[in-house]
């Protein structure tokens, strides 16, 4: 059979580029290659990292899993969004860059993991090829009103780093496995169509989250013997921050020891889920290049989040010390913007803007209320613009709103029911000395107490979140006895048609094979001869 046998790659208009947004989820920029780490085998990332536009400095806006996703989709902060933690709903009615590039002209598809709480799943998606790996119902609601230490059963514990394990099939592995089989399917599926509408792919996976039970032969690639200790050793209980105490307590690690060996596994363990969810990474690219799709389209790598990972005691996430906060941001796209590192401070709110501007020339103004500005400046090399990120935590382990303010070097942390935290990161990477109470940063902690008072009612916010949390407890024993009906998502079944049926044998293969593409006359074109196009 001869198939499809395109006489070149099929092509977008180059002002409309295809778009791939690769997700991993608890994924420190301390983890990734492009970000200094030399240890960690990551081909996939590392090439992106050479090729691409690393912002060096790039934070997510809420260091857990359904509000930061929310303020990507958005561009707007969790508090603007009403999506305090991972038991809150996302409303139908705010725009998310699926709305925004759909409206424009897009096809736009979801592969994987996007937290998605309440009964839409698809918020702007016309697709999602998959089911979530986590609940889309109001089960993981918080309560302030409740002792960090009164744990509920869906806190994280200590079992990942205690027990970190070699595991050859895993419910994890399950879904990244077929994340990654039905990403290559779709970027096939738009290859041998011939589909000249561009499309907004996002592929989401779920590692390297814990728990870490990877097969054995990404642990293979690690010399246990050279697994490196927290760079600041464990705190004792009683001198850390009251959050990280709570957040200590709400993980069941009281102990103020733990053995080097166990904090090694796992820092191991962790290193083989990121190489374990970069090979998976890979595939997609590789989908890419084959179809000869590639050229035309701009990859965005990131994280919802990222992983403690031991660093002062702390595990997981749920802070604002770097290793929590800090994700990789990579835009991969040579033929449009030249490899370099940005370091202005940049976050994940930012990426709505700078897609729909990347994509469709649109802009937004003060009228659109995002928290969020393009990165199309420092993407070709034009450092200008604010330097500045914001920050808030809302969730499980707080008492109060936590916020933050991360400008030029400092890093300043806020909660009316806390100590102030000031850190200089220029100085002080690791965050180890605490500026607030100092003579010298008077001045400075006043201007950001200041600022703060204008950009957030903390007081106001801190009633809005105990409210929500009220009525979603309320509202999740309702659904809960009864006919329960679950929000969460199930794709329909297209394997009724999608295969051999019926009595035509040859019908299912016409039209469904895609030959290599020949070569294509322009990739010899620079940069500045495609953006001229």
């Amino acid at each position: 059979m001869d198939g499809i046998e395109p006489k070149a790659p099929v092509r977008a208009d180059p002002a409309t580029p295809n778009l791939v947004l690769v997700m991993a989820d608890q994924l420190g920029a301390h983890a990734v290659p492009s970000y200094g780490n030399g240890i960690v085998d990551a081909p996939a990332l590392s090439r992106l990292g050479r090729e691409g536009v690393v912002f060096e400095n790039a934070y997510c806006n809420s260091p857990l899993c359904a509000p930061s996703r929310a303020s990507m989709m958005t561009g707007r902060l969790p508090s603007r969004v009403g999506v305090y933690d991972n038991g809150a709903e996302l409303s139908s009615s705010v725009p998310t860059i699926a709305h925004h590039l759909r409206a424009r002209g897009y096809e736009t598809c979801l592969v994987g993991k996007m937290h998605f709480i309440g009964p839409d799943q698809l918020h702007g998606f016309e697709e999602r090829l998959t089911t979530d790996f986590y609940p889309a119902g109001l089960d993981w609601t918080p309560d302030w009103e409740r002792s960090p230490a009164d744990r509920l059963p869906w806190y994280h514990d200590m079992r990942s780093v205690l027990h970190p394990g070699i595991a050859e099939v895993t419910l994890q592995t399950d879904f990244d496995d077929e994340v990654s089989f039905r990403a290559i399917r779709k970027i096939n599926d738009v290859a041998r169509s011939g589909e000249r509408r561009p499309f907004f792919l996002v592929v989401s996976f779920t590692h390297p989250h814990d728990p870490w039970e990877i097969p054995e032969r990404y642990w293979a690639r690690y010399d246990a013997k050279t697994v490196n200790l927290p760079a600041v050793p464990r705190i004792a209980f009683d001198d850390l921050d009251p959050h990280s105490r709570r957040v200590r307590l709400m993980c069941g690690d009281e102990a103020d020891e733990i053995a080097d060996e166990t904090v090694r596994a796992a820092r191991l363990a962790y290193r083989a889920a990121v190489s374990y969810v970069d090979e998976r990474i890979g595939e997609v690219l590789a989908a890419l290049d084959a179809t000869g799709l590639r050229r035309d389209t701009v990859v965005i790598v990131t994280a919802d989040h990222g992983e403690m990972l031991g660093e002062r005691g702390l595990w997981y996430k749920m802070t604002f010390f770097e290793p929590s906060a800090r994700v990789p941001l990579i835009v991969h796209a040579p033929a449009r913007f030249a490899a370099r590192r940005v370091s202005r401070p940049v976050s994940l709110v930012d990426v709505l803007p700078t897609v729909v501007e990347m994509a469709t020339g649109a802009t937004f103004g003060p009228d659109d209320a995002l928290d969020g500005t393009s990165l199309l400046p420092l993407l070709r090399g034009d450092e200008v613009g604010r330097s500045e990120v914001l920050g808030e935590y809302l969730a499980e382990g707080a008492i109060a709103p936590i916020v933050m303010i991360r400008r030029g070097p400092h890093k300043f942390v806020h909660s009316p029911a806390d100590p102030d935290q000031l850190y200089d990161l220029s100085s002080d990477p690791a965050e180890v000395r605490n500026l607030a109470d100092d003579a010298g940063a008077a001045d400075l902690v006043r201007s950001f107490h200041d600022e703060i008072a204008s950009r957030w009612d903390l007081e106001g916010l801190h009633d809005e979140v105990l409210a929500s949390q009220r009525r979603r407890r309320l509202v999740l024993d309702a659904l809960s006895r009864g006919r329960v009906m679950p929000w969460d998502y199930c794709p329909p079944d297209d394997s009724a048609d999608r295969y051999v049926r019926g009595h035509d044998f040859w019908a299912a293969f016409s039209g469904t094979t895609l030959r290599p593409p020949v070569a294509d006359p322009d990739a010899s074109a620079t940069p500045e001869e495609v953006d001229d196009d």
